[in-house]
């Protein structure tokens, strides 16, 4: 068994203190280089906060700020759109161009390796989130009174008995 198994002190003087064992999963090396992990474990609490895949500049380092950010700003642009012709009264198409985004942003970051700060979790979380919030958006504004452009028979059948049982 070999000195870091049991505990021991490398070889040091007796009186030096023992090295102290660390169980994190990070990596970093300790003051003579060594890497300071000794378990594949997450540790129970977290002090930091890895940077999610793809979460680098979408552009080089070299280029303007935007440039450097565009997938997020392309989809802030057109939430923001959408959010002006909604507040001009044209809530169906603001809503359609809102959830457009939103699955625009599930798009930009399935396909494209590096997304800068549109990359908020893991890929496929992203991916997920997006995709399902967009569609909510895009289905609910289909569906939305008065005259609906897309209408779902059986949800109209739910609608009516639960609020013919509820009375």
């Amino acid at each position: 068994m070999s000195a870091e198994a049991d505990g021991g002190t490398r070889g040091t003087p007796a009186a030096a203190e023992p090295e102290i064992e660390v169980r994190d999963a990070v990596s970093a090396p300790d003051a003579d280089g060594r890497p300071r992990r000794v378990t594949r474990r997450f540790p129970l609490f977290t002090r930091d906060t890895a940077r999610p895949e793809g979460g680098g500049r979408a552009a080089p380092g070299d280029a303007p700020a935007p440039a450097r950010q565009w997938p997020i700003l392309a989809v802030l642009s057109v939430v923001g759109l959408g959010l002006l012709v909604t507040a001009f009264d044209a809530f169906r198409v603001g809503l359609l161009l809102i959830g457009a985004a939103l699955l625009g942003g599930a798009a930009l970051r399935w396909f494209l390796p590096r997304v800068g700060m549109l990359a908020v979790r893991s890929r496929f979380t992203d991916i997920v989130t997006y995709g399902i919030l967009g569609s909510a958006i895009v289905l609910l504004a289909l569906m939305a009174q008065p005259k609906p452009w897309l209408e779902i028979p059986f949800l109209d059948d739910a609608l009516h008995f639960t609020v013919r049982n509820s009375q």
